[in-house]
């Protein structure tokens, strides 16, 4: 992994609590907005959820269902949920802020992901890689089904609870609650 791959993945976390409180400061919601950036925001979950239900860390390589049509879906998804923060925050600054901080770190993390799939499992994850796009997905392309003696991989709930993918959920509802509390302060208060 080169050096600045290293410091990206490094300081995600740590950057993204102040930047989670700036967006908290810039934010001009309204109930309107958060119910808007609330329905895309749920998109954003439904694609992480079908990713995690199928997805094996450090087992097998993913390729059918979601993954057959973009190598990061759980990214994408989350792509979806800032979009959701974006638009429910209803302030450029804020939007910019969360939209910059998504883009540096996040294309950083899949490039990582990418190097150390590669590691593991070589010549598959080229050949994988040659067909399905890393990030936006490929709409026009039908998702792959699988050769004769594989396994088809379909969602599992067991897979989604293992993949704790329940927090993103979690922190979701949370997150969008205090967003809510912003919306309430700025109506009460004026702040």
């Amino acid at each position: 992994m080169s050096q600045p791959r290293k410091f990206w993945m490094r300081w995600r976390v740590r950057v993204g609590y102040p930047v989670a409180i700036l967006y908290w400061i810039l934010a001009k919601p309204s109930l309107h907005w958060i119910a808007i950036g609330a329905a895309i925001a749920g998109l954003g979950l439904i694609i992480r959820a079908a990713a995690s239900g199928q997805l094996r860390k450090n087992e097998e390589l993913a390729t059918s269902g979601i993954y057959s049509v973009t190598r990061n879906p759980l990214y994408l998804g989350s792509a979806i949920l800032a979009a959701g923060f974006i638009i429910a925050g209803h302030s450029l600054w804020a939007g910019l802020l969360v939209g910059v901080y998504f883009c540096a770190f996040y294309y950083a993390v899949m490039r990582n992901e990418e190097d150390e799939l590669r590691a593991k499992f070589g010549a598959s994850f080229g050949k994988y890689v040659a067909g399905v796009p890393l990030f936006f997905p490929n709409i026009f392309r039908a998702a792959r089904q699988p050769a004769v003696g594989e396994t088809p991989k379909v969602f599992s709930w067991a897979q989604y609870r293992r993949n704790r993918e329940y927090k993103a959920l979690v922190g979701t509802i949370g997150a969008f609650a205090i967003v809510w509390l912003r919306t309430w302060l700025r109506a009460r208060y004026g702040f």
